[in-house]
């Protein structure tokens, strides 16, 4: 598997924030005008009283699965803020404020940090997502600190913990960098003169203030991000006049302008059928994927072991967020969408049907006597021993290396990737979410291009077992799986994960041209034969209960070779090695095998062989499927977006 993907912030991630940013210069661009421009027609309520402009950030729409369960939502948020200018000892108000809710030091010397970098009359939040028990200690003994507000919004929750992080990923304040750029980009907008020195920093002091609300948060990965504008919705405000103490005397309803609540999402997760998979993997490392064939939605997308998103909303700490970094089975990263593994055996059907097209009849018989010999070099079958006479049928089923060989070079580089590309691999799919990965479906061009090498012919024999430069994710899998398990007639979908709330993404993959209808029959019966068949290599990951069975294929992709100097100390086989050098287990299936419906790909990291682990873990998964058979049931709908009250709750000084 790759490393991080650092494509993640592609197209789809830039064009979700240029689209918010619009977003946001238009509240923005109100709130500026009515502070700097009309801020004089109120002079006669600033005899007793000043006008504070307080910001009603929007209700974030919320994120369900296709049942209406809530993978994203809000919870109430008490907090408490203080504005610097109005208190009488800034230092001395944090200590005693210190002394009522939980605050770090560290946290102390950073908002006096802060406070030095802004003007004194932007308020500075010092403790939020607090107990019922610790905001009303702060109401009752703190009833004289001037400066200091008690407050209720909202903050994201996340009530599935990290069942769903990788794909909805999550939210966080604006960090400093974001914060400039955002006003950088609005005070551009309002096309103010870069000459206007006083005017500038004006509104750049009231835009501080509006960015830095308790309640503001943007989508950070994922849906959260890619989506963002159509989430978070458009923030009002609220004129209100406050006395000397800044406690509210009066509100100006007729001059609010209503917040309009973000828009909600309805994806095609079954959130059961989700935790149910990573609840499967218990401490293995991987993902799932299971889809419908039909409508390609994306009933499961699992990555494990994951992270709790709710971590991020108030600030991870460094300790935490390092840990994460840190950990070998990188939490931080969605396996499923942006993970890239060699495929392994479980390309063997793309070769047999780019075989069958340069001509090779299917029933051909190959001999298999443990190896075969090309280009002065021995190419082995995983079996030392060989399979014999091995035909397409055969081949699948005992997985047969030295089949596929001849598969592979009687078809050739070129048409391989050709019919790869066809069956949906090096393609990022268009969900809805930040990252994919493309992975690597190489040809001679693209290894002159990459590597500045003409392509060798020895090397399409290792593309004919799913090694070499070869590389897909375990979407991309998915994807290949159900063309084959569907009918060559039919259409062939691509995945889908977003169903309402919003437009679904459109997706810019070529349509697959159709593999005659008696390759695809040939490859299903293989597949069948895998689990269903003496000598099968899944043979005991068939049965998914109530008389159906799946069909499938195994896979093992390696990591890299035991050395001579492993050998020499006794290391002989692949589980002997350290953890990150053994090979990754892949299972590839379709179910039921008689009237495929769903898809499901298992990847288990640095498992082993796909026959002992990733195929039992796909059985389970669907079995689960097959048993809720979450496309039978009636999908949630949600409505669109409307104006609505503050989602702030009645606030008011201490």
């Amino acid at each position: 598997m790759s490393g991080f993907n650092r494509d993640g912030f592609n197209r789809r991630a830039i064009l979700a924030s240029a689209t918010g940013g619009v977003l946001w210069t238009g509240l923005l661009g109100r709130l500026v005008q009515l502070q700097l421009v009309h801020g004089q027609d109120y002079a006669a309520l600033a005899n007793e009283n000043r006008i504070r402009l307080d910001p009603a950030p929007a209700r974030r729409g919320i994120i369900y699965d296709r049942f209406g369960q809530k993978i994203a939502t809000n919870k109430r948020n008490f907090y408490v803020m203080v504005v610097p200018e109005e208190t009488e000892n800034f230092d001395a108000t944090l200590n005693q404020l210190a002394s009522l809710v939980p605050i770090t030091d560290r946290k102390l010397d950073r908002l006096r940090a802060e406070v030095r970098r802004q003007a004194r009359f932007v308020p500075v939040t010092v403790a939020e997502d607090l107990s019922w028990e610790e905001f009303s200690r702060l109401n009752v003994h703190a009833p004289t600190l001037r400066g200091v507000y008690a407050e209720v919004g909202e903050l994201r929750s996340y009530p599935m913990g990290a069942s769903f992080a990788h794909t909805i990923g999550y939210v966080a304040k604006p960090n400093r960098e974001e914060l400039d750029d955002l006003i950088m980009q609005t005070i551009a907008d309002l096309g103010v003169a870069e000459t206007d020195t006083i005017t500038r920093r004006k509104i750049r002091d009231r835009l501080q203030s509006i960015y830095r609300h308790p309640d503001m948060r943007i989508g950070r990965q994922g849906m959260e991000q890619f989506a963002e504008a159509h989430l978070r919705g458009d923030s009002g405000f609220q004129r209100v006049a406050v006395n000397a103490q800044g406690r509210i005397v009066e509100r100006l309803d007729s001059s609010d302008v209503a917040p309009r609540r973000g828009g909600d999402i309805v994806t095609s997760f079954d959130a059961e059928i989700q935790k149910f998979a990573i609840n499967r993997f218990g401490e293995e490392s991987g993902s799932a994927v299971v889809m419908d064939i039909e409508s390609g939605d994306l009933i499961a997308m699992a990555s494990t072991p994951g992270f709790d998103p709710n971590d991020f909303v108030s600030g991870i700490s460094h300790a935490k967020y390092n840990e994460l970094l840190g950990n070998d089975r990188t939490p931080l990263y969605h396996k499923a969408y942006d993970g890239v593994y060699p495929p392994g055996s479980t390309f063997k059907m793309v070769v047999g049907a780019a075989a069958g097209e340069a001509g090779m009849s299917p029933t051909e018989r190959i001999y298999c006597g443990g190896h075969t010999r090309f280009g002065g070099r021995d190419f082995h079958c995983w079996k030392r021993g060989g399979h014999g006479s091995m035909n397409l049928h055969l081949g699948l089923k005992h997985s047969c290396d030295v089949y596929f060989y001849e598969a592979a070079r009687r078809a050739g580089v070129e048409r391989i990737a050709e019919m790869a590309r066809r069956m949906g691999l090096g393609h990022v799919y268009e969900l809805g979410i930040t990252g994919g990965s493309r992975g690597v479906v190489p040809d001679s061009a693209w290894k002159l291009e990459a590597r500045g090498e003409p392509w060798y012919e020895g090397e399409t024999l290792n593309f004919g077992i799913g090694q070499g430069y070869l590389s897909t994710s375990p979407l991309q899998l998915a994807v290949m799986t159900s063309r084959i398990a569907v009918e060559a007639a039919k259409h062939a979908q691509s995945p889908r994960l977003i169903i309402g709330g919003m437009p679904t993404p459109t997706d810019d993959a070529p349509q697959m041209e159709p593999v005659a209808e008696e390759i695809l029959e040939r490859l299903r019966a293989g597949m069948y034969a895998v689990t269903s068949e003496p000598g099968g290599t899944a043979l005991r990951s068939g049965d998914i209960g109530n008389g159906m069975r799946l069909a499938g294929k195994t896979g093992t992709a390696q990591v890299r070779r035991i050395t001579k100097a492993e050998r020499a100390t006794g290391v002989i086989k692949n589980n002997a090695l350290e953890w990150r050098f053994r090979d990754h287990a892949l299972f590839v299936s379709y179910a039921p095998a008689d009237n495929p419906r769903y898809v499901c790909v298992t990847v288990v990291d640095h498992g082993g062989g796909g026959s002992a682990v990733a195929a039992p873990i796909a059985r389970d998964i669907m079995a689960e499927t097959m048993r809720r058979d979450p496309m039978k049931k009636q999908v949630f709908t949600v409505a669109s977006p409307m104006a609505e009250g503050p989602a702030v709750s009645e606030q008011g000084a201490i």
